[in-house]
């Protein structure tokens, strides 16, 4: 009877075989575990990623510049438009103050280069509503110029305190002081019964308070500003002092002579307030 066992070698064979095959198997499955931990190990150059005990460490998130906060541009500023220039004020001022004078303490700089020296007082009636510091420093500003009387080369003038030697007072006084001041003088400056003007009288230049704050109006009509107008003020009546008597218009069209009666009428000129006009001094025909 064949017996059931196989033969020795038959058997050694056959394990040879499962041997071969389980190393095999091993050997893949080693391979396998070798290209994991590669892939695991050693990333791909610039991945950025780098391994610490063991743990892979994601890159820091990418640093970023500090946000810079949004400004809005500043609004647009329209230039604003220069103001128009003051013609009058809304009144006259009082009529009639009390009479007294207060006077500017200051002594001034003597205006001009050359010539006879001629010093004046500033005072403004007590009771008219107007500072004397103001009206002393209106006054200077329309005997320095340019254009005004110093500028011919023959002329100087300074403003003195009331203690010191003068030659003339320039007042700023209330209509009815105005009115009985050129009046004793025998200069009448009336119009319609209404003292209107300003004067000069031997040692006194009067300045009529209503005519500084409100000008005249054809002189508002005419677009002329209220400080231009007690420039002329200032340098026609100081002008009598002077010596200079009344001039006319020399034409249509052209700069009224500083010594025409603007207060009164411009004849077809135009209002100015200066006695040079481009340096040179500017008249117009005898009256």
């Amino acid at each position: 009877m064949p017996s059931s066992r196989r033969p020795r070698a038959a058997r050694s064979r056959s394990s040879f075989r499962h041997w071969r095959t389980a190393l095999v198997v091993c050997a893949f499955v080693a391979a396998a575990a070798v290209g994991v931990g590669v892939a695991v190990q050693l990333p791909s150059a610039g991945a950025g990623t780098r391994v610490t005990d063991g743990f892979v460490a994601q890159p820091p998130p990418p640093t970023q510049a500090p946000s810079t906060p949004s400004v809005s541009p500043p609004p647009s500023v329209t230039p604003s438009s220069p103001a128009a220039p003051v013609l009058t004020l809304s009144g006259p001022g009082p009529a009639k103050g009390r009479g007294s004078f207060a006077y500017d303490e200051r002594s001034s700089g003597v205006l001009g280069r050359a010539g006879t020296p001629r010093r004046y007082r500033v005072a403004v009636e007590n009771g008219s509503g107007e500072e004397v510091r103001d009206f002393g420093e209106a006054v200077q500003r329309a005997l320095a110029g340019p254009g005004s009387w110093v500028d011919g080369g023959k002329l100087r003038l300074q403003r003195v305190g009331p203690g010191d030697r003068y030659d003339f007072t320039i007042y700023l006084a209330t209509r009815d002081t105005a009115g009985r001041l050129c009046g004793a003088g025998g200069i009448d400056i009336r119009v319609g019964g209404v003292p209107y003007t300003s004067c000069r009288v031997p040692g006194k230049v009067v300045i009529n308070l209503a005519r500084w704050r409100t000008s005249a109006p054809h002189l508002v009509s005419a677009g002329m500003p209220l400080d231009d107008y007690r420039l002329y003020v200032v340098n026609h009546e100081v002008g009598h002092q002077l010596g200079h008597r009344h001039e006319g218009c020399p034409g249509a069209g052209r700069p009224a002579p500083v010594m025409q009666q603007q207060t009164l009428f411009l004849k077809g000129c135009r209002p100015n307030p200066w006695p040079y006009v481009g340096g040179k001094r500017y008249t117009g025909p005898a009256l």
